[in-house]
């Protein structure tokens, strides 16, 4: 009796997954990238300072867990035009964000967490908020809500019809001959997307220089994708490089008084993380050089001692050396434990991530669609690189955490959000894959 139970159950969830109308591979990618995250963050943070104990840390864990899936399969069977219409919010609420940030605002319930001269993060009820997580979706899907909006206003205008898009860009047309140049695709690109663009990462560079950085090559991966001009790219480029520039300046022309953020940078681009440098310090020169170094140099040894196979789940031992190990240096650790071939599977899966998504891209017909689903998929994938590419000391700190896997509450929250509106933007290209796949 309680076998055919079990059996009742099984075939219940498996005629459940059949019905499911996204991208099956998507998903499976998702559960597995959470199921890795259970194992690693349960190894990797038996002393965590905020938990008593690894229970309370796998419990807590499990909670945003579950709460991530629900919100993904909401946005899955969220109507898809709702989605396209929130979007175009996606630069007011970066913008407010970001300015409540810089504002270091405290009402006490809530209130903004100054690290390190950086500020990055809201604390709302004593928990975290990792404001640069939601900008980075929430740009994503305002660029592609413009650069969709500009299609269409563009092909209106061609068809000589009345453009539904767009009707701020049209009315400053119209309030000035000086203005005129609105009317052209080049005007609208510059006031919605070029302006929006180098104002958000300009404002993220106070807060994290490699922040600002890899959302400003994500957005331009995506004008590129979505068909932007590269002499504009260029032009664009080249305004957000002075703005940059100008920031180092007022940092360099102050004495370091303003802008502290571009010496963290400089900082992190000449570390020259080497044992070596304890060579000849005494005292306090020894320990404050050895807190520098313990971190990276633990991360880069978990690395060489994980060999092929790792060592086995538990037996990490640079996990009691690198304090953020379950965030920023969890690729480290999961080659510790898991060796190279446990490394190489995380890779596949970020890689069949962008892969998949390429596909599901192509096969829609809405030009928003594949502009979100194109842009989240580099937006993932492209942190999980960076993360990786630290973590095996190919570039400079960053402290950019590994999608879905490292320990956080609301970064998790937030990719289930970019891999609900996936899911639910493959639904709309399901039946030309599928043609597609039985084709072949």
């Amino acid at each position: 009796m309680e076998t055919e139970k079990k059996e009742s159950r099984l075939s219940g969830w498996l005629n459940r997954l059949q019905e499911f109308q996204g991208d099956k591979v998507i998903l499976i990618i998702v559960l597995l990238l959470i199921l890795i995250s259970f194992l690693a963050i349960f190894s990797s943070t038996p002393l965590l300072p905020s938990q008593a104990s690894r229970i309370e840390t796998m419990r807590e864990h499990g909670i945003i867990a579950v709460f991530g899936i629900l919100v993904m399969f909401l946005l899955y069977r969220f109507d898809f035009k709702w989605i396209k219409y929130l979007s175009q919010a996606g630069f007011a609420v970066s913008f407010i964000l970001l300015v409540l940030l810089l504002l270091k605002v405290d009402f006490g319930f809530f209130k903004v967490e100054v690290r390190n001269s950086a500020v990055r993060n809201f604390v709302l009820l004593g928990k975290q908020i990792h404001v640069f997580e939601i900008v980075k979706v929430a740009m994503v899907m305002y660029l592609a809500w413009a650069m969709n909006a500009i299609k269409e206003d563009m092909n209106a205008r061609r068809e000589k019809r009345k453009s539904e898009t767009l009707r701020f860009g049209n009315w400053l047309a119209e309030q000035s001959p000086k203005l005129r140049f609105m009317k052209k695709t080049r005007g609208k690109r510059i006031l919605y997307v070029y302006i929006p663009s180098i104002i958000i990462v300009m404002m993220l560079f106070f807060g994290s220089g490699s922040s600002s950085l890899f959302v400003g090559a994500v957005l331009i991966a995506l004008m590129i994708v979505g068909g932007v001009p590269m002499k504009e790219l260029f032009l664009a480029g080249f305004i957000g490089l002075i703005g940059i520039g100008s920031l180092v300046a007022i940092h360099e022309l102050s004495d370091g008084k303003y802008v502290k953020r571009v010496a963290t940078i400089i900082n992190r681009m000449k570390a020259d993380y080497d044992m070596e440098r304890l060579n000849g310090l005494k005292g306090d020169d020894y320990f404050n050089m050895l807190d520098t170094l313990r971190q990276p140099v633990s991360a880069k040894m978990a690395v060489h001692e994980g060999k092929l196979i790792g060592k086995g789940i538990g037996n990490s031992t640079q996990k009691y050396k690198v304090d953020n190990i379950y965030g920023d240096y969890m690729y480290s650790f999961i080659i510790e434990e898991y060796g190279l071939l446990g490394g190489i599977l995380v890779l596949i899966l970020y890689v069949s991530l962008l892969a998949r998504s390429s596909i599901i891209a192509r096969m829609c017909e809405d030009e928003f669609a594949k502009f979100a689903v194109g842009g989240l998929a580099i937006l993932v994938s492209g942190q999980a690189f960076m993360h990786i590419l630290v973590n095996v000391d190919i570039g400079p700190m960053t402290g950019q955490t590994l999608p879905l896997i490292s320990h956080g509450a609301s970064a998790f929250l937030v990719f289930c959000v970019a891999f609900g509106i996936m899911l639910s933007i493959s639904r709309i290209a399901r039946s030309n894959i599928e043609k597609m796949e039985n084709e072949i």
